[in-house]
């Protein structure tokens, strides 16, 4: 059966219930006209985008807002506020999309439209019961099935070669050598593609990053003789260069600009070599791979000192930590913002208020902060008390449909993410922090789930990969388009209300020449800077401007 006539069975037979047996990414729209009803629902984690439009007696649905842009009773315009709310990060929660009019779907709603209105309600909300095995290694074997299972769902219409994104990390290395497995009995081949930078690049990085992540995925390919290994070097444009495809594509600004400048290389290569189906690990930081730092939050709410203690030794010890940052997880929800911020200035830590890290029109800045608490955000990103709510929080606060759809027309490569699989997300939100921080292991139970599929340099690696390290050249090109781009956005009114075009003139007047990876530099330069230039580029293609 095809996907959608499966999906009509289910919904035949269970109605409402059927999202309890629906696993796998999908959105879809079902018109009931026995109950005169239009449903619209959309995954768990929003894999696939669905967008709609209810004026009077007047609904229409899409996938992308261009599809609703066709109608001409729909205003073309942008949402002013939620560019603005994106440009300070602030979660995307409501239905609200990046154009005026056009509502989406919410990840894991299902919206019901009838003669009386609209519902809107989460059909999937994850228990937060801890599962309670007899032995540890029932947490890793049980780790291990949700993986196999969540890559080879993954797997239908692939056909005998899929794509799959490999760096050096855990994550997507971890999916790779998963679908290498599931794929050699049966002839099958993993093309795994891996950026990198441009050849002779030497830039200084920090002692806790590696900017070339090709040798760890060159380990990891070399065992297993299904996986063909592919470098994509930089192709010489520049995320200026894209700005309008990517406007057209994904109808939303990007998050992170200079990652998706070299993601747009690979999947150019796996067009080229006609792979159609793309694996991904995006998701696994927050869940199989996930840190455990709330372990201490949840250590200190529970009065259990001496496990606090021992595992904040053990982190201390190895050199992971220092106590006051153990100190500070454990107990900073509990200071007053300021004082957090203050704390994290006094060590000379940048990127801890909204000023810093955002280019919002200083005018527009006490608003959202009144409005954060609401969107359950803290611009002092004190940490939380359970990992659970943090976890989901972070799952739940980019819609990532929108990108996935824009890969998908863009390049015809559907991009598939095992790691934010329904089943795989709840089985690592049941597990107990204990198990992701583990004497002083942070990741422990990837670490040992993939012991069995990964290289030991792969799982030792304690530096973090920095993707697209080479983000600044093609920034410091296009110097003066960057400022041309500022004049142009002077003369939209949306752009100069929300952006702090001043702040952004001064940051390109003042062009560093060395320090690109120290943290201040790229704080200011590669988000203050850059998503200050996207989001006001996105006002001013959707305002439809002439400057």
């Amino acid at each position: 059966m095809s996907d959608a006539a499966l999906l009509l069975a289910a919904w035949e037979r269970w109605q409402y219930r059927a999202f309890d047996h629906l696993y796998g990414d999908y959105a879809f729209a079902i018109w009931d006209a026995g109950e005169q009803q239009l449903i619209l629902a959309r995954d768990a984690l929003g894999a696939r985008p669905l967008h709609y439009h209810i004026a009077g007696d007047f609904v229409a649905f899409a996938s992308m807002p261009k599809g609703l842009h066709a109608l001409a009773e729909i205003p073309y315009a942008a949402d002013e506020q939620r560019s603005l709310e994106f440009l300070a990060l602030l979660p995307e929660t409501g239905p609200r999309s990046f154009f005026e009019g056009v509502n989406r779907v919410e990840l894991g709603q299902v919206v019901t439209i009838d003669r009386g209105g609209i519902t809107m309600r989460q059909h999937w909300q994850p228990s937060d019961r801890r599962l309670r095995f007899a032995s540890p290694d029932d947490y890793i074997e049980a780790a291990r099935e949700q993986l196999d299972r969540a890559v080879a769902t993954r797997l239908r219409g692939a056909g005998d070669n899929v794509g799959a994104q490999l760096s050096g990390g855990l994550d997507s290395s971890g999916v790779a050598a998963t679908a290498a497995r599931l794929m050699a009995g049966r002839g099958g081949r993993v093309t795994a593609f891996t950026a990198i930078p441009r050849p002779g690049y030497d830039h200084p990085m920090p002692v806790n990053a590696y900017g070339d992540e090709s040798d760890l995925a060159a380990a990891t390919a070399a065992l297993y003789p299904n996986i063909e290994h592919v470098l994509v070097q930089p192709d010489g444009n520049t995320v200026l260069d894209q700005l309008d495809r990517d406007f057209h594509l994904f109808e939303r600004p990007l998050v992170n600009a200079h990652v998706w400048h070299f993601k747009r290389g690979i999947n150019a290569e796996a067009a080229r070599r006609d792979i159609h189906v793309m694996l991904s690990g995006t998701m696994g930081n927050i869940t199989l791979s996930y840190f455990g730092s709330e372990l201490f939050a949840e250590l200190a709410a529970q009065w259990r000192l001496w496990r606090l203690y021992r595992e904040g030794r053990a982190m201390v010890r190895d050199r992971r930590a220092r106590w006051v940052g153990v100190l500070g997880s454990a107990y900073g929800r509990h200071l007053p913002g300021t004082l957090w911020s203050g704390l994290h200035r006094w060590r000379r830590d940048v990127g801890r208020s909204l000023e810093e890290i955002t280019a919002v029109h200083p005018d527009r800045l006490a608003e959202l902060e009144a409005a954060a608490p609401a969107m359950d955000a803290d611009f002092h990103y004190r940490p939380r008390a359970r990992a659970f709510d943090v976890r989901l929080w972070g799952m739940r606060r980019v819609d990532m449909g929108n990108y996935r759809k824009g890969i998908l027309a863009g390049w015809g490569v559907d991009l598939r993410d095992p790691t934010a699989d329904r089943r795989l997300v709840e089985f690592c939100l049941s597990v107990p922090t204990e198990h992701y921080l583990s004497n002083g292991l942070p990741r422990a139970l990837a670490r040992k789930a993939l012991a069995d599929r990964l290289p030991a340099r792969v799982l030792a690696e304690r530096r973090r990969g920095a993707q697209a390290v080479d983000w600044h050249e093609g920034m410091t090109a296009d110097r003066e388009r960057l400022r041309e781009e500022i004049e142009r956005l002077e003369q939209v009114p949306a752009a100069a209300a929300s952006l702090d075009l001043e702040r952004m003139r001064a940051l390109i007047d003042a062009w560093p020449d060395q320090g690109w990876h120290t943290k201040p530099v790229e704080v200011a330069y590669c988000f203050t800077l850059l998503r200050g230039v996207v989001s006001g580029h996105f006002l001013r293609k959707a305002s439809r401007s002439n400057a």
